[in-house]
């Protein structure tokens, strides 16, 4: 169990623990720290679980919070509580460890087809939209859109049913979707 301050309560035994390390008593100081470090070990665990991060730097961040801890008790202010004061470390000490990891998840691999499968029900007024602004299009720039964007065929299997080159069709549709992107603009405004 996390020997955690109660809320609200005068006499906050991480307070009273941290006064009596700062006063000398190394063994009552020790039992604080390890007590920090399983409060921030679950914070740090729970906010990487959150972000879908795993838990490969939750230790990191934990080691990080007790060193940020030990160094800055000096500029703790005794008469408030240590609770706040050591989750506010803790929080920043995890924000850092997560920008530093970056914007990677992990996701099981069996997973995978779910996470970035498409709606199982289109939305039929998005479809008209865009065969409204299909209809725009010259009709074989029309038809390469249609075969790579809509029905998911390769530009080299668009390239021989056109008798194209892979090089033509990518600038047609680079080409379509330029004046796709026009006509869209016009229709909003």
């Amino acid at each position: 169990m996390i020997a955690m301050p109660p809320k609200g309560s005068p006499d906050d035994p991480w307070s009273e623990m941290m006064k009596a390390g700062m006063a000398g008593d190394e063994r009552t100081y020790r039992r604080l720290l390890e007590d920090i470090s399983r409060f921030v070990r679950a914070m740090a665990r729970s906010a990487f679980n959150r972000a879908r991060m795993g838990d490969a730097e939750v230790e990191d961040a934990v080691q990080e919070t007790l060193l940020a801890i030990h160094l800055k008790r000096h500029t703790w202010d005794m008469g408030q509580k240590l609770g706040p004061w050591v989750s506010a470390i803790a929080r920043h000490k995890i924000i850092d460890a997560m920008r530093r990891r970056g914007g990677r998840r992990i996701e099981p691999i069996e997973a995978f087809q779910d996470f970035i499968a498409a709606p199982a029900e289109e939305d039929p007024h998005a479809l008209s939209d865009a065969k409204k602004l299909l209809i725009t299009l010259p009709p074989r720039q029309r038809d390469i859109v249609q075969s790579i964007s809509l029905d998911g065929q390769s530009i080299a299997a668009t390239a021989a049913r056109l008798s194209m080159t892979e090089v033509a069709v990518r600038v047609a549709l680079h080409r379509a979707l330029k004046a796709l992107a026009a006509a869209w603009r016009r229709s909003i405004s």
